[in-house]
């Protein structure tokens, strides 16, 4: 059941059905799937008789079963009236586990949703494409503090890897989970065929938008991409939330790209979560002594996959060999930035002031004017702390 328009009785029941079996307290995913196992479908599951249930769950989740959810006249009211009234150019859906627009890959994954809402441009539903672009999908997560490089570096390889087909999945969360999402809009082809550019993965309800800066983004996302949740409509922010939907973020795409990290970093999780679904992880590697790299550092000593270029996802995801033209041109231009010397004495790692001075051995102010000059140029970024970093573009 896929739900969007105008419903009947049947499916209002069937949607209240699923609802009320993702907000019986106490429940959880794995009993919940017990459950519909044992009776076939989500309605059959609130015909059998509580000692049916006791077969597949806790005598607790059994009188949980019993009562209706708490505000459940109001939760049931907001989620008909959301599927019934969506916006002139975008429709919002419910898929439930099973149904055949369930995404198959995160089918196969351990711990799948019971539910997932679903909003996007209905131009998308009308054309008979899958929503979910399995395997064609690439997870992209890092820092929500990123480095100016690592803001690029995200930008342009999900731009270079939309344009290519693939679909950017991330968590619209700040730093490199919006870098992705913006980057893979830049993708847009007005000929080409309407797929999904870029999926959000969100921990709130999809009535909401967090954080509230990316209003505009998640905007746009509904246009050429999709916004996707676990959670009940009305559901707020909470911590545990995102680790929770790092699951689907990596179950959903054939691999993770984790950009910047540092050690403690949800990206971390995410890596972990995508290895232990069998797909592969990917790592762009940073300078030794920033903290944004200490975490991809780690990861690609446990094995994952280094990246300098989108190249190297392809090469490992579509079998795609780098163009050799690629290479020259990377080449070339690595070769125009190094012929400016103060670029030549930055190199890539985070360098200070006095630091520069010494090894280029000019006076305070010809320094500061000629890195306000690469600056200006978008060569070099101004990082906290008083350090200076050489940007490079792909």
């Amino acid at each position: 059941m896929v739900t969007s328009s105008a419903q009947d009785s049947h499916h209002d029941a069937e949607t209240s059905a699923w609802l009320r079996l993702l907000l019986t307290p106490g429940l959880g995913r794995s009993a919940a799937r017990r459950l519909l196992a044992k009776a076939g479908g989500a309605e059959q599951i609130w015909q059998l008789p509580p000692a049916a249930w006791r077969e597949c769950v806790t005598e607790a989740q059994s009188q949980a079963l019993v009562r209706l959810p708490e505000q459940w006249p109001t939760h049931q009211e907001r989620l008909q009236r959301w599927l019934k009234e969506p916006a002139a150019s975008c429709f919002h859906a419910m898929v439930p586990l099973g149904h055949a627009e369930y995404p198959k890959a995160l089918l196969q994954t351990e711990d799948p949703p019971l539910l997932l809402f679903v909003q996007g441009p209905i131009a998308l539903q009308q054309s008979g494409q899958p929503w979910f672009p399995y395997p064609q999908s690439l997870a992209m997560v890092g820092s929500r503090n990123p480095s100016a490089q690592g803001v690029i570096n995200a930008r342009e390889i999900a731009q270079t890897l939309a344009e290519q087909g693939l679909c950017i999945v991330s968590g619209l969360a700040l730093g490199i989970d919006a870098a992705a999402h913006e980057g893979a809009l830049k993708a847009a082809k007005g000929s080409a065929p309407l797929t999904a550019l870029t999926i959000a993965v969100v921990g709130t309800g999809l009535d909401q938008v967090y954080p509230r800066a990316h209003l505009a983004l998640a905007a746009q996302i509904m246009q050429r991409g999709l916004l996707v949740s676990e959670y009940p409509l009305g559901t707020e922010p909470r911590p545990g939330h995102f680790p929770q939907r790092n699951r689907i973020i990596s179950g959903l795409t054939q691999g993770t790209l984790v950009v910047e990290a540092a050690l403690k970093s949800g990206s971390l999780i995410t890596a972990r979560l995508a290895s232990e679904q069998g797909r592969e992880v990917f790592a762009i590697p940073g300078s030794i002594h920033a903290l944004q790299a200490k975490g991809c550092h780690a990861l690609l000593r446990q094995g994952a996959k280094l990246v300098e270029t989108a190249a190297d996802v392809l090469e490992e995801l579509q079998g795609i060999n780098r163009p050799e033209t690629q290479v020259h041109q990377a080449q070339a231009a690595m070769n125009t930035e190094a012929k400016h010397p103060l670029l030549q004495a930055l190199g890539h790692d985070p360098l200070t002031l006095d630091s520069l001075t010494e090894r280029t051995g000019w006076d305070a102010a010809h320094l500061q004017a000629q890195l306000m000059e690469l600056e200006l140029d978008g060569q070099v970024a101004r990082l906290p702390g008083g350090l200076y970093q050489r940007i490079t573009r792909g």
